[in-house]
């Protein structure tokens, strides 16, 4: 039996700033691109694994939530704090050069770690933590 990560959702409060980041600065490829009302669902994934994806969703979205829980939900993913990625990459010191040539905000230099691995870290445009680590 296999069993592979298909998707996961990371919220995106700016659908053009998420597809700029994820597209046109880390290099994933467009999947899927739809709008409901005034939201919208863009799957992102690297180009060469297409059974992997990053469905980049508007958050807070579920008719239960109240207005003070759906702020601080806003307050949590614009601090960092509310939901994250790790992605790996061969040439991390190159990938971070270019993000932090496009102004992506930087949270943390490429470092080797205490505990054996070499990572940097970023925040995309909503504020969720991107970590990026070395692949050995």
């Amino acid at each position: 039996m296999n069993l592979n990560i298909h998707y996961t959702f990371l919220p995106q409060t700016n659908a053009e700033a998420a597809l700029g980041f994820y597209r046109d600065v880390l290099g994933f490829e467009v999947r899927n691109d739809v709008g409901y009302e005034d939201m919208r669902w863009i799957t992102v994934g690297p180009v060469d694994q297409p059974e992997t994806s990053i469905v980049l969703q508007p958050p807070a979205i579920d008719p239960g939530i109240t207005d003070a829980e759906r702020q601080t939900i806003l307050d949590l993913i614009a601090k960092g704090v509310y939901s994250s990625v790790t992605l790996a990459t061969d040439d991390l010191d190159g990938l971070f050069a270019r993000l932090e040539a496009a102004g992506a905000d930087v949270v943390q230099e490429p470092i080797d770690q205490d505990y054996g691995v070499r990572d940097c870290a970023f925040r995309d445009p909503a504020g969720n933590l991107i970590r990026i680590n070395q692949i050995v």
